[in-house]
């Protein structure tokens, strides 16, 4: 004969055993300090986005926008290098060390670089973009 199984309790796990956290996601400083402090890779890295975001939207000057964009890159920049030096950053770690360095870098380097080519007036002309510009219509300038 076969035993009666156990009704399943729908309640949920005290505690979930399936999810690791990154590896570096423990808090840069201790727990005796405030949280901004202890997670201050993080507070750093989005001080200088939005510092780069005010840039853009009160810039009153001719290429404000691209020096907030600037700005803004080198923050990117600036937690791929702490993520990639660091040892614990806090919730600055989201994935493996190696994907948050290649996504931020990549990130940063990619806002960097378009706000060197945008227009009008770019800060970096490169002739091969000129010439793809012709091949689609674009007259040369």
């Amino acid at each position: 004969m076969t035993e009666p199984r156990p009704a399943r309790s729908r309640q949920r796990p005290v505690k979930t055993t399936g999810t690791l956290p990154p590896e570096g996601a423990a808090p840069a400083l201790g727990r005796d300090h405030a949280l901004p402090v202890r997670q201050w890779p993080i507070t750093l890295v989005l001080s200088v986005v939005g510092a780069g975001l005010a840039v853009i939207g009160l810039a009153d000057f001719k290429d404000g926008f691209k020096y907030g964009l600037l700005i803004l890159g080198t923050g990117v920049l600036l937690g791929a290098v702490l993520r990639l030096v660091l040892p614990e950053v806090g919730m600055l770690a989201v994935r493996s060390r190696f994907t948050d360095v290649i996504v931020l870098a990549f990130l940063g380097a990619s806002i960097v670089l378009l706000t060197l080519l945008a227009q009008p007036n770019p800060w970096l002309e490169i002739p091969l973009l000129d010439n793809i510009g012709q091949l689609i219509g674009r007259p040369k300038h």
